[in-house]
């Protein structure tokens, strides 16, 4: 392909970067429970498991499921109708769970909104992987993942804006709903301004198409990968811990100081999760591909050093007794959870077949969503009320929270397996892609 045919740097940049804006979009409306989870569980009467249920699993299971049919869509139609109508759907249940009275209520808004972001992430990565080739993948993804520390932020920052003036009152309904308001008009947006990139133009040009095959055929395909499997687990089994993290972190610090100002410890902690978290996003992509370049052995190494240091971060930031101490420890927590996003994106989509990249997404996502958003906030939830049979509650959720951190064990694990296997796999997808490509040029 010449490079008249490629899209223009500009356009290409603009993508990117609304791309990750509606990234961010779909972390401020799964963040913004647990920041507002003190003030929800209040007054609708709910307990920790239920208040972990509804963080974690009753929105992950339908944001799971959902993904795959949606992926396969992606591979076949427009995805950038598909991500409009993804947002826009997900923004309105946002503001629906602002209008909800009881548990079942906000329970089945939350479906809805996890129904909505289920088309987010798939047609998204497929997208940006049109755009940049394999040499720059890694970091434009990296790019791509800083929308979940900005989202987060954004939400944190939402929060403190919205909340008014006392702190001890917060109208957590109306937060829900200028969310939701202002995701649909981004929806509107969106739709707009992105063109449908041609699928596949990185490795064969705008004059090829490439063949989609079947379901099953995708997945028999995909499953058969070690590295991309191993990659999976690992970033499921650390986004467990940090879910789990950020499902209960702001109740955590209002009990452990009750005299600390919410507004002053919302607007901290939106800026350390969009300086800290975003710039280990950032560098751990650009690191990424430069260490690539030497040995692809650096996407699995990377990620597994990162995250032996959160070990000790994570289990030593929950047993300080100064809220502001505690923070400090989230600060460098955050930075090194960020460095595995960029490598871990860019071995989902550098080893799935052209044709196969949002479907290679949304099981990626199955897995990391059903382990880590549906199994980390539920199962700290219920340790913690366990743990409160015989401990007050500070004390439970410091025991749950570090109990919770040895899932960082098997995260460090399974990237291990990924820097022993990766050279392999990432081999074997370039022939597959050979493939494609003779077969595209044969039917022209």
């Amino acid at each position: 392909m010449s490079d008249t045919q490629l899209p223009s740097k500009r356009y290409r940049t603009l993508v990117l970067i609304l791309l990750t804006i509606v990234y961010g979009f779909n972390f401020i409306d799964r963040q913004i429970v647990g920041i507002l989870a003190p003030f929800i569980q209040e007054d609708l009467g709910l307990t920790n498991t239920q208040l972990g249920l509804l963080i974690g699993l009753a929105f992950a299971t339908f944001y799971t499921v959902i993904a795959i049919p949606i992926a396969w869509l992606a591979d076949r139609y427009n995805r950038v109708n598909i991500l409009s109508i993804a947002l826009a759907t997900w923004s309105a249940f946002t503001a629906l769970t602002g209008l909800a009275n009881n548990f079942l209520q906000i329970g089945l808004a939350r479906m809805g909104v996890g129904v909505g972001e289920a088309g987010g992430s798939p047609p998204s990565h497929s997208i940006i992987s049109d755009l940049y080739a394999k040499e720059e993948r890694a970091g434009a993804l990296g790019v791509y993942s800083m929308g979940i520390p900005l989202g987060i932020m954004a939400a944190y920052f939402a929060t403190a804006s919205l909340m008014g003036a006392d702190s001890d009152s917060v109208d957590w309904r109306r937060i829900f709903v200028f969310l939701g308001v202002t995701g649909i008009l981004l929806a509107v947006f969106v739709r707009l301004v992105l063109r449908e990139p041609t699928r596949g133009a990185m490795e064969f040009g705008d004059d090829l198409e490439v063949e989609q095959p079947p379901f099953a055929e995708s997945l028999r395909t995909l499953l058969k990968i070690p590295a991309w499997w191993a990659m999976c687990f690992g970033i499921a089994f650390g986004s467990f811990v940090s879910y789990s993290f950020s499902a209960f972190q702001t109740k955590f610090l209002r009990i452990l100081d009750p005299s600390f100002d919410f507004q002053t410890l919302v607007i901290v902690l939106g800026i350390i999760n969009g300086t800290t978290y975003a710039g280990g996003a950032f560098l751990g992509a650009r690191i990424a591909d430069k260490w690539g370049k030497s040995t692809i052995r650096a996407y699995g190494w990377l990620p597994a050093i990162s995250i032996a240091i959160c070990l000790p971060l994570g289990v030593l930031g929950f047993w300080v007794d100064s809220v502001w101490v505690h923070l400090v420890f989230t600060t460098f927590l955050l930075f090194f959870l960020g460095i595995y996003l960029g490598p871990s994106f860019a071995i989902a989509q550098t080893l799935a077949p052209i044709n196969m990249r949002a479907m290679s997404t949304a099981l990626f996502f199955f897995i990391l969503n059903m382990v880590a958003l549906g199994g980390g906030p539920t199962f700290a939830g219920w340790l913690i009320d366990v743990f409160k049979n015989n401990y007050a509650e500070l004390e439970a959720m410091r025991y749950a929270m570090s109990v919770t951190c040895l899932f960082f064990v098997p995260s460090i694990i399974s990237f291990l397996v990924v820097a022993r296997v990766l050279p392999r796999d990432w081999a074997a997808a370039e022939k597959r892609n050979e493939v494609l490509l003779a077969a595209a040029k044969a039917k022209t």
